[in-house]
């Protein structure tokens, strides 16, 4: 039985990252964060007013940030600590994006709202970067290159239909409540050490998920995944069936995690104005950001 869990122990911390973030994500206070000086006043302006015009027509949230870098983490697991941080996006509607630019790096990505990756989708994510931003980063035209991919992304959300920028989604999620069992004597150390493990493991699975996602998409990510995890599962707990179960839990945590509940919304839209301000270009209570999801879509690229 210790062995088991000395086994489980060691694979869920095979599962976790070592290293730590160390870029800061700036604070979102405007819809284009230049950290580099590559922008002027003049093309900021310019920018953030176009963006601001967008957002209050069509409801959805376009966002520019331009750092130096993400090391040493990847672009993509830095873009999702920026999306989770700054909640781009209406609650219950998630039509967030996010233009991220690394330039130290030479790599840039797309996040996407769960509410907009049928328009938005990572393909077309991937040929607005390829095609439109990196021809012009390549030649140094940092800020016609996010103008020409800014202006992509707007007329491809422009198409799908979303809710009245007037309106707001309501609704409030409720907390289920769990009955935590009680652990006494010699059971509480393996009951922690359990919890540890499990932590570790979905911790680092989510990590790796979330980065396979975004380079990959999320039916394959699922399926190298669950195949992946359920050889290693085999080779530290020496079964078959369990590690089939192991590869079957993977696949169907990879592709449904976070997507269930994230891309409905009622067909009647409330009144209450605590999410959105219909009479500003700008959210309610001076954030930009109005509570909206991400899972993890949208592409990556560099020049």
């Amino acid at each position: 039985m210790k062995a088991t869990w000395a086994r489980i122990v060691l694979l869920a911390l095979l599962l976790t990252g070592a290293a730590q973030a160390e870029v800061a994500v700036p604070p979102l206070s405007a819809r284009v964060t230049d950290l580099t000086a590559t922008l002027d006043a003049q093309q900021i302006r310019t920018l953030e007013s176009r963006l601001a015009a967008f957002e209050k027509k069509k409801g959805a949230q376009l966002v520019v940030l331009i750092i130096p870098t993400t090391q040493p983490e990847t672009i993509e697991q830095f873009g999702m600590r920026v999306v989770e941080q700054w909640k781009l996006g209406r609650k219950g509607v998630d039509d967030g994006v996010l233009l991220l630019v690394a330039k130290k790096d030479r790599k840039l990505r797309i996040e996407v709202g769960y509410g907009l990756e049928g328009a938005l989708n990572d393909a077309t994510a991937k040929r607005i970067i390829s095609e439109t931003i990196s021809p012009f980063f390549k030649r140094g035209e940092f800020y016609a290159g996010i103008d020409a991919g800014t202006a992509a992304m707007v007329r491809v959300i422009d198409g799908e239909p979303l809710p009245s920028p007037q309106h707001a989604i309501g609704g409030a999620g409720a907390v289920a409540d769990t009955d935590q069992p009680e652990y006494t004597g010699s059971n509480l150390m393996l009951a922690l050490g359990i919890m540890l493990a499990l932590s570790l493991m979905l911790g680092g699975l989510f990590m790796l998920s979330t980065m396979l996602v975004a380079l990959l998409g999320r039916l394959t990510a699922a399926s190298l995944l669950g195949g992946g995890l359920g050889l290693l599962g085999w080779f530290f707990l020496g079964s078959i069936s369990s590690s089939l179960m192991v590869a079957v839990l993977i696949f169907l945590f990879v592709l449904y995690a976070g997507k269930s509940g994230s891309h409905h919304y009622s067909s009647g839209y409330g009144g209450d104005s605590s999410t959105w301000s219909s009479g500003s270009n700008s959210y309610s209570g001076g954030d930009f950001g109005g509570g909206g999801d991400f899972g993890g879509g949208g592409a990556s690229g560099d020049w």
